[in-house]
């Protein structure tokens, strides 16, 4: 009985580190998810003016103007940039992104038909464990990123479509909504569609020409997307992550309980036993 009673004290003291461990982690986390969350909220306003921007360029011009991003071809090579985290405990927000993927994956005929671009340590071993065509990788990311971190992975991605290296671009990532929610999403960033100006535009004039205004702002304004892509994407991870050591919080608190509880009872029978033998003991010498 000594024994049992020693051994769940020790896994009480276990699960009470364990606890300190998991409460810290989600205040990390909790406090590094509001300034991740700003900067992801931040960036949409602009990568949504720049839209309208090149909109309207193009909409304006829509019958001269003419640029690979804004060109439909058959669809031959299909690139995708994928955004993991690098380290674990973050709850399903790896496995759900990487199981919608790969049910994106299952239309291609064969491997030689797209091309893998993977932000995140996690992304990148799962793809590598299956042999799937990773074309270029970025690992190691801080919980801040900033654009020059990515710049030659997005500047690769956008190359290969205007290279027609690819046909189609797409950004697979987790779309933050809040703490608790993270939606993965698969959104085709090229090439981009020709989107009508509605209501009153403004009256621009564009020097030297359109065209050339078109060629600087297109491929930014896909990069603009990418990095937007991962803003949402290490939002998602800290609020998962946040949540997931919270869950572990809560469920070491109850298993400690539990513990206490059952340490309680065995304490308890071993007194009684122990009573119960030196009251039998004094019985049989009188």
């Amino acid at each position: 009985m000594a024994k049992g009673i020693r051994e769940i004290k020790r896994q009480i003291k276990s699960i009470q580190s364990t606890r300190q461990i998991t409460k810290a982690m989600e205040m990390v986390a909790s406090a590094k998810l509001r300034k991740a969350q700003e900067k992801a909220q931040a960036s949409r306003p602009y990568a949504e003016k720049l839209k309208e921007v090149v909109s309207s360029i193009a909409a304006a011009g829509s019958d001269g103007i003419t640029h690979p991003m804004l060109v439909t071809r058959p669809v031959k090579r299909v690139a995708y940039i994928v955004i993991t985290s690098d380290g674990g405990l973050v709850g399903g927000y790896n496995t759900n992104l990487l199981r919608k993927v790969m049910d994106q994956l299952k239309g291609h005929a064969s491997k030689d038909e797209y091309g893998l671009f993977v932000i995140g340590r996690k992304g990148r071993d799962y793809f590598n464990r299956r042999e799937l065509p990773v074309v270029n990788e970025i690992t190691e990311l801080t919980d801040t990123p900033k654009f020059a971190d990515i710049k030659s992975l997005a500047y690769a991605a956008v190359q290969g479509f205007e290279n027609e290296e690819y046909d189609e671009l797409y950004v697979c990532y987790n779309k933050f909504v809040n703490a608790i929610t993270q939606v993965p999403t698969i959104e085709r960033l090229l090439p981009f569609d020709r989107v009508e100006v509605h209501g009153t535009a403004a009256n621009y004039e564009y020097e030297p020409s359109p065209e050339v205004v078109l060629e600087v702002l297109l491929p930014k304004y896909a990069e603009t997307l990418i990095f937007g892509a991962l803003l949402e994407g290490k939002a998602s991870e800290l609020g998962a992550k946040m949540t997931a050591m919270g869950s572990a919080t809560k469920n070491a608190t109850k298993m400690i309980g539990e513990l206490t509880l059952t340490f309680n009872r065995a304490r308890q029978a071993a007194i009684t036993q122990e009573i119960t033998e030196i009251v039998a003991g004094a019985n049989a010498q009188s």
